[in-house]
């Protein structure tokens, strides 16, 4: 990853992590997203066509696998930059649709695990690439932000503008999140 690249995530990560949330009666999902968030956590699907494609185009990628700041740091640390995240861009609207609270669906996207989605970083200008294997194979990528210049910060654009140090949790193996 490189300063001035984009970050982008493929699909709603976080779905994964309120399917458990359901399974252990912590929560309720949402008839309509119950289904589709027990199979991201029971029968996750790897983006291997989507990683093939991005090759050539991504200049660092990882799965998400055990949250997506917990992954982000991992690319931020062994490239020696930062990120800003935007909070707007993170795919939202189906989390908060399926668990009904803004807050969870926060949590489950920046750190639930288990999404084995896609996050990459690439240069600006390969944007249209980016929006095109995105057209032709189906699948929403969302542009979250971009890599800066400072060494394994992470920073979080929130909804009112105001910028703020993001804390790179995640899941832990051993039985917690962090």
């Amino acid at each position: 990853a490189r300063p001035g690249d984009d970050l982008w995530v493929s699909g709603a990560p976080g779905r994964a992590a309120l399917g458990l949330a359901d399974l252990r009666g912590e929560i309720r999902l949402a008839k309509a997203y119950r289904d589709d968030c027990l199979a991201a956590l029971q029968r996750p699907q790897p983006r291997v066509a989507l990683g093939l494609a991005l090759r050539g185009l991504a200049s660092a990628m990882l799965d998400v696998s055990d949250g997506l700041f917990g992954d982000l740091s991992h690319i931020l640390e062994l490239s020696r930059v930062g990120a800003e995240i935007d909070e707007v861009r993170l795919p939202l609207s189906t989390l908060t649709d399926a668990c009904g609270d803004a807050a969870r669906a926060f949590t489950a996207c920046s750190a639930g695990g288990d999404d084995y989605e896609l996050l990459f970083t690439a240069p600006a200008d390969r944007r249209g690439d980016i929006e095109a294997i995105s057209q032709s194979l189906g699948l929403p990528l969302h542009r979250i932000g971009h890599i800066t210049a400072q060494t394994e910060q992470l920073s979080l654009r929130t909804r009112d503008g105001q910028l703020r140090p993001a804390r790179a949790s995640g899941y832990d193996h051993f039985g917690r999140s962090t």
